[in-house]
């Protein structure tokens, strides 16, 4: 038998829900005080893997084994043994089983894939990034309560009224009310789509009313207090819903236990707002379902439902790296069709960063075409007897034949439609997704847009860049007629170079798609902000959480401009900024870039400047530091009076609600207090954390819609 002893946790598989919180409610009042300690102990332990599996000692007269399964992952009781006399209800088996990443559930009913393994919370589909579930059918949601369309309108219209000063005081009166199905409604985003309502089962109101109380009970004590005991019951709640056919509440509390577990742990890629954000989500769908509101989104959809598509020419534009938080790993390659459509060929497999870096140049699974990523990237497939996920993404199933093609350049068809649309006519369909959905904002903000940009110069963790239009949509800065269109933008050659042309746009922040060590981003952003006045193609992303922020993915040369990259013939004047690492030698000379032109004036963040940031502190504070840390922020004398001075009313009313309702006491018929339960607590909480969300998001809409010069 052969043994590899690998310190740290690295080397644990994820584990199904169901069978943490199986193996934490199996213990004692007496061990469950002691799991918290156990679990950090045990997480530092070197792991052995031999032929039984993966074995950590825990004492010794303890040794708890894992094996996972085919896929990977510990999804039954009987993969995860301890030796111990008290087995399997021991404090060792739950405390191994807690330190495990969390595994996401396998698909209900048989699903092709296009790779063993894949991780549907960041594995990504069509033009897609990062945490998102493949659509697919699923049940309609319930049939709900009265009201809700009002509330749903009055929301929906305060966050635009917001975002200019203006106010809408019945919005407080919607979403300040004690009771459950006014807030809850007030959160509703509108035009559901037509799908037809159904009223919900029994099964489904319980599930998503255990879960609204595992999460309100959670953000009550706040993240410091929600150990694994806590973090058990929401993943018992968790598995509740997906056996009740909610798949959208099940991935949302998926998220906030990882976002839990990051913080507690204090993991660098840990942002508290993406826990706030997972835990908004997660309370606004739950109470929402528990209410029988009638939005079938609310329910989701299960993954990856693959459908014939029949024959397909697709153009490889990126390949973006996938490294989870769960330990999978791998790329995914983005093609475009002839019409403009966005696929995608995925190869994500347990293995974490090396796996990612592997993957770049392994085999596409599409057979028999004989390419790698790398390969397919800058090249073309002919695909017969495709196989397609509802969010784009390409199966590999044993009828589909794909026959290499000649790649697509930048310059020509739908790439070249891609670059010849404004950034504020592109993003406006990115951000059309729900305030409230984490998930849903996602899905609309993945598929790429394309621009050309003048760099401007770094600021802090970004890079600053001004688009170029095209030239005849360029006014002369002296305030002349527009400039010719045989005048080529700023940073291209040009017989005067004293003609005064500058490009026309909002100030555009670049930031890293990814911060890991292992994957090019960072660097590569250095070194294109290095050179200011340098012009450059890009590929990318909108941020929905930043105003007029791009996640570049892949870059190449602006055509005909001298200030631009100079890329090696082999990568075919293109750069996926995950894999491929410019060099000094891909930049201009210095003196062909225009720098003294490209000043960036005063960076404004509309959303970072306005006085919300109040009222996102004491949101964020509820999770991080629980119920009790708000009511004492009210009687420190914090005051919501610059809120109502710069016209957001309506935000200062429901952050006063949120303090108020924090330090609220009940007494019993003898004056003694009492504990008022969390559920007002929750609501309260939830309503400000709702407005605030759509407030910022119609204020990062209007920041990409500013034009003016420099």
């Amino acid at each position: 038998m052969t043994s590899d002893v690998v310190p740290g946790t690295g080397q644990l598989p994820p584990v199904a829900p169901q069978v943490v919180a199986a193996a934490v409610e199996g213990l004692t009042s007496r061990l469950r005080k002691k799991l918290d300690a156990a679990i950090e102990q045990y997480a530092a332990v070197p792991v052995a893997v031999d032929d039984e599996g993966i074995r950590i000692s825990c004492g010794e007269d303890a040794v708890v084994t894992l094996s996972p399964g085919s896929s990977g992952a510990i999804v039954d009781d009987g993969q995860a043994r301890c030796s111990c006399l008290l087995a399997p209800r021991c404090l060792h088996r739950a405390a191994v089983l807690s330190a495990c990443p969390v595994a996401d559930p396998e698909p209900i009913g048989a699903a092709e894939s296009s790779g063993a393994g894949d991780d549907p919370d960041t594995v990504v589909g069509a033009a897609s990034d990062g945490t998102a579930t493949d659509p697919a059918a699923a049940p309609a949601a319930a049939q709900g309560t009265a009201g809700a369309g009002n509330a749903q309108t009055t929301i929906a219209g305060s966050s635009a009224n917001q975002a200019t000063g203006q106010d809408a005081p019945d919005v407080a009166q919607a979403i300040a009310g004690p009771a459950a199905g006014q807030v809850a409604t007030a959160g509703k985003a509108a035009a559901a789509g037509p799908d037809v309502a159904q009223a919900p089962s029994a099964a489904q109101v319980a599930a998503a009313a255990s879960l609204w109380r595992a999460a309100a009970a959670i953000l009550s004590t706040g993240a410091p207090a929600a150990g694994a005991v806590p973090q058990a019951e929401l993943l018992r709640a968790a598995h509740t819903a997906r056996l009740a056919g909610l798949p959208k509440a099940e991935a949302a509390a998926l998220r906030v236990v990882r976002g839990l577990r990051a913080a507690r742990a204090r993991h660098d890629g840990h942002r508290l707002a993406d826990l706030v954000s997972a835990l908004r989500e997660l309370l606004l769908t739950a109470g929402r379902l528990a209410g029988a509101d009638p939005d079938p989104a609310l329910v989701g959809s299960v993954r990856r439902n693959y459908q014939p598509g029949g024959s397909l020419r697709v153009y490889g534009v990126f390949r973006e790296p996938v490294i989870s938080a769960t330990g999978y790993g791998g790329v995914v390659t983005h093609l475009v069709t002839d019409d403009g459509r966005w696929f995608s060929v995925a190869d994500v497999k347990p293995g974490g960063p090396a796996r990612a870096r592997g993957a770049a140049t392994a085999p596409v699974s599409i057979s028999p075409a004989m390419l790698n990523h790398a390969q397919l990237a800058r090249a073309g497939l002919l695909i017969t007897g495709a196989t397609i996920s509802p969010d784009g993404r390409l199966g590999a199933g044993g009828g589909v034949r794909a026959t290499p093609v000649s790649g697509m350049s930048w310059t020509a068809g739908p790439m070249a439609a891609l670059f010849a649309r404004p950034l504020a006519e592109a993003v406006g369909p990115r951000l059309s997704g729900n305030a409230w959905s984490e998930s849903d904002t996602e899905d609309k903000a993945r598929e790429p847009v394309g621009c050309d940009l003048v760099i401007v110069g770094a600021a802090g963790d970004h890079v600053l860049a001004r688009e170029l239009l095209p030239a005849h949509d360029q006014p002369d800065v002296l305030g002349q007629q527009p400039v010719d269109d045989q005048l080529p933008s700023a940073g291209v050659a040009q017989a005067d170079p004293q003609v005064p042309v500058r490009p026309v746009g909002p100030l555009i922040r670049l930031v890293p798609a990814a911060h890991h060590p292992d994957l090019a981003h960072v660097a590569n952003l250095r070194r294109l902000a290095s050179r200011p006045g340098l012009v450059v193609r890009v590929v990318g992303r909108v941020d929905p959480d930043r105003a007029a922020t791009l996640r570049p993915l892949a870059v190449g040369p602006v055509p005909g401009a001298e200030a631009t990259l100079r890329l090696p013939a082999e990568w075919q004047d293109r750069a996926d900024l995950g894999y491929d690492r410019l060099q000094g030698s891909h930049l201009p000379p210095p003196e062909a870039c225009l720098p003294g032109q490209m000043e960036a004036g005063t960076e404004v963040d509309p959303v970072a400047s306005a006085p919300l940031w109040r009222v996102r502190r004491l949101v964020e504070l509820a999770v991080s530091g629980g119920r009790r840390a708000v009511a004492e922020s009210a009687r420190n004398g914090d005051s919501h009076a610059s809120l109502r001075r710069a016209g957001f009313r309506t935000a200062a009313e429901l952050a006063a609600t949120l303090t108020a309702e924090a330090d609220r006491r009940t007494r019993d018929v003898f004056g003694r207090l009492a504990d008022s339960g969390p559920d007002r607590y929750a609501w309260a909480w939830l309503a400000a954390a709702t407005h605030l969300s759509a407030t910022e998001r119609a204020m990062i809409h209007s920041s990409w819609q500013a034009d003016h010069l420099l």
